[in-house]
């Protein structure tokens, strides 16, 4: 990113950071869980809710990703707009495959 521009999820900070600390709780409580002895099903539940939180932050990112960096890097043209639309597709390509 160039000196000076903000990421483009700068105005949903707050948010991105708040969906994290709740992540960061569910993980804490799978910790818990397994130190309890918790039935496995129950903790593979709570896996999948704490992925799908995750997935979701993910999906916020990329929105706001294409919605400002590309969006921007298309408008300009040249190598840029190349790089920023291959860095987009890859990171696509890894959110798919997790």
């Amino acid at each position: 990113m160039s000196e000076g521009m903000r990421p483009g999820y700068s105005d949903d900070k707050e948010l991105v950071l708040k969906r994290l600390r709740r992540i960061e709780g569910q993980v804490r409580g799978l910790q818990r869980m397994v130190e309890d002895e918790r039935y496995c099903i129950d903790i593979l539940e709570q896996v999948s809710a704490a992925t799908r939180a995750l997935q979701s932050v993910a999906l916020l990112l990329l929105d706001e990703h294409l919605a400002h960096c590309v969006s921007d890097a298309v408008k300009v043209g040249g190598d840029e707009a190349e790089a920023k639309l291959t860095e987009a597709s890859a990171a696509i390509a890894r959110l798919v495959r997790s």
